[in-house]
């Protein structure tokens, strides 16, 4: 039995009572399906970032050449293909079916031997000689109708459809050294295994762009790298998280490139008007140009709340949970800003609901300082009246100075007013200084008095703007630390904290109090102003937001602007028009910011002070001159007659003359008349210098 089985087994029969071989293992299972993408954060950041000049943006940029080259439109060029075709089509008809004679046909008779007719060499000789004349019909009508230039483009065209075919299926991935997706800055300093980590968390879509570019700029910040690595051991994504613990806003209405805190505003017109570099351009905001402070001007509203303000704030909302901004954002009902949650601190006042109130005087310690910033808030508008604000400065000084020396910290709003007001008030602070025989602030306290005692002192003006902000509205915005009373269990926010990457925003109740809601915009650009050009630390990028910026431009917020650039700060001014500040500070405003935006619907006479400030250009204009020719013989005017009749037009000859000459860039008439609704004119410049031209820009992201 056993032989038996032993030869069906030799013979290819298997054995009936054997226990069949166990199944091979199966290879282990793809982490994706064949054929599917990456998570789409990792297709955007292994989107090619070419070099480009400011305001480009970047994500997809495709370089264009400096200048327009001389190309036949596409639509001419196709039907210039058609008729040639069609006329050397005709052309060999006529030849082949003997409609010309038989002249052409000479060469091919003359070069073959007599006798030779009626033989296989002549019919060689005949075919190859019609595909010869056919060959120098097709080229010469094929270059006579542009055919080469036509294939070119049709080959163009097939390849960017491949192009964008292959973008859409997924591009394979670059090298590992090059690949952001694995995190390589990372891995060159040494940290594997946190790279490693990261790169997971990437590929399964437990990170957000937010998280991206926080744990890339602590990495490359020079914070402590052991601690970075242990975070990422033990939170993964989350490391370096934000203080607020949030990793993205609650919505977005823009679009975003945060390794390069790039927010796309719009993209260029592909109109004559722009140089043929930009036209079709994405344009982007960056730190790198909002350096150099901007001014947006739209008597509308709606283009430079919606298109330029809402998409700046958001993108430096999302850059501070980044850990590389800090913005504060003073708006109005109706902005266009990102919702309260957004935000670390809100200011609102009038809203008990609201936790903190504002410091009046920045954390500053200083009494001369102190008065100085709350001067420029109080009458920095007079000073282009021929009043210079320093007088203002000088008497707050004498009253804070020596407040602050019996009371140890510096008076309320309605404290201050009390002292401008009441000679009781400073009567009593005159008693606790002789109390304390301080000499120095008794004689301050003096030369106050004096002062104000004589026709037009200072105590009656800045009593007056202090009594708009002693209002119950403000009673708990406005505090002074240390003065509990003020603002009641609210905590007090300074704008000390600039080197933080903090959010704020500021509402202003700029319908029902106004003048009061101006005076304090001062107030936070006169603050805003003094800590971000005197912090330690300018790593991280400070950006303050006007969002109505009426009667905030004084001669001194303008010479602050200047040592913001230095400073890795900026401040946006957006304005409904140029009017709403003084006329002499105009021309100043738009020479003083790196970035103008003129929206549509700007007034001729804001747009003379744009067109003046972007200056003028070499521009080659070409004059052509038709001349009437008289025909001289009868024949000529017989034909000459005939066009006329035909065409409806005499017979001329066309002179052209080239002329080089100096010309607006954009004239006052174009900005007032010809920018259509959703469009703007944008000019940039960086913080190095580098600048771009006044460009038509069709706003939305």
């Amino acid at each position: 039995m056993d032989s038996e089985q032993h030869g069906q087994e030799q013979r290819g029969v298997p054995r009936t009572d054997a226990t069949p071989p166990p199944p091979p293992a199966l290879p282990p299972r793809p982490p994706a399906p064949p054929g599917a993408t990456a998570h789409p954060l990792v297709t955007w950041l292994r989107m090619p970032r070419p070099a480009a000049g400011p305001g480009i943006w970047r994500a997809g940029h495709k370089p264009r050449a400096a200048e327009e080259p001389d190309r036949v439109p596409t639509r001419q060029l196709l039907a210039g293909a058609a008729v040639s075709a069609l006329v050397g089509w005709l052309l060999w008809s006529l030849l082949w079916n003997g409609y010309l004679g038989q002249y052409w046909i000479w060469p091919l008779i003359l070069i073959t031997p007599d006798g030779q007719f009626q033989s296989t060499y002549f019919v060689i000789a005949s075919w190859t000689y019609y595909a010869v004349v056919l060959t120098g019909i097709v080229v010469f009508f094929g270059r006579l109708g542009g055919w080469p230039e036509l294939l070119r483009r049709a080959r163009a065209a097939v390849r960017q459809a491949n192009a964008t075919a292959a973008a859409a299926e997924g591009a394979p991935p670059p090298p590992p050294e090059s690949d952001p997706a694995l995190w390589p800055q990372l891995r060159a300093d040494g940290a594997v295994a946190a790279a490693d980590a990261l790169a997971a968390e990437l590929r399964e879509g437990r990170m957000t762009d937010v998280d991206y570019a926080r744990i890339d700029h602590a990495w490359r910040t020079g914070r402590q790298r052991a601690e970075i690595t242990e975070e990422v051991r033990t939170r993964g994504a989350a490391a370096c998280a934000h203080g607020s613990g949030a990793r993205d806003l609650p919505a977005r209405a823009a679009r975003h490139d945060l390794p390069l805190r790039q927010v796309r505003i719009g993209s260029a017109a592909d109109s004559p008007r722009n140089p043929y570099v930009y036209r079709g351009a994405g344009i982007a905001l960056e730190p790198a140009v909002l350096g150099t402070s901007a001014v947006v001007v739209g008597p509308s509203g709606r283009e430079p709340s919606e298109g330029i303000v809402g998409p700046v704030i958001e993108s430096l909302c999302l850059q501070a949970l980044a850990g590389q901004a800090a913005v504060v954002a003073v708006t109005s009902s109706g902005s266009a800003a990102p919702q309260n949650r957004a935000f670390d601190v809100v200011l609102r006042a009038g809203d008990p609901s609201i936790a903190h109130g504002l410091d009046l005087y920045a954390g500053l310690d200083d009494a001369d300082e102190a008065a100085a910033v709350l001067a420029e808030a109080l009458v920095g508008d007079l000073a282009e009246a021929g009043r210079d604000d320093r007088w203002a400065a000088t008497a707050l000084a004498q009253l804070l100075g020596p407040w602050r020396a019996v009371h140890g910290r510096f008076p309320g709003v309605d404290e201050l007013r009390d002292l401008l007001d009441d000679e009781a008030a400073r009567a009593a602070l005159r008693a606790a200084l002789d109390e304390r025989e301080a000499t120095a602030h008794l004689r301050e306290l003096d030369a106050f008095e004096r002062r104000s005692a004589a026709p037009g002192g200072p105590a009656e003006t800045l009593s007056t703007r202090v009594a708009l902000l002693d209002r119950p509205a403000f009673h708990s915005f406005l505090a002074a630390p240390g003065l509990g009373s003020a603002a009641g269990d609210r905590s007090v926010f300074s704008l000390q904290h600039l080197d933080r990457p903090v959010r704020v925003r500021i509402d202003l109740p700029e319908r029902v109090h106004t003048d009061a809601s101006r005076i304090l915009s001062r107030l936070v650009l006169a603050q805003f102003t003094v800590w971000a050009t005197s912090r330690r630390d300018q790593s991280v990028f400070a950006f303050l937001v006007l969002e109505d910026a009426v009667q905030t431009i004084t001669p001194h917020s303008l010479r602050g602007l200047q040592n913001l650039r230095r400073s890795n700060a900026g401040v946006l001014f957006s304005l409904r028009n140029l009017s709403d500040i003084p006329e002499g500070l105009r021309d100043h405003l738009l020479a003083a910011v790196g970035c103008r935006v003129a929206c549509v619907g700007v007034s001729s006479w804001d747009a003379q002070h744009f067109a003046t400030a972007w200056g003028t250009e070499w521009v080659d204009t070409e004059m052509v001159t038709h001349r009437q020719v008289r025909a001289e013989h009868p024949g000529t005017k017989v034909w000459h007659a005939v066009r006329k009749m035909v065409t409806g037009q005499h017979v001329t000859t066309k002179s052209v003359t080239m002329r080089r000459e100096e010309r607006q860039r954009w004239s006052s008439s174009e900005l007032a008349n010809e920018l259509q609704t959703g469009h703007a004119v944008i000019s940039l410049t960086a913080v190095t210098g580098e600048r771009m031209p006044p460009i038509l820009t069709k706003l939305g992201g």
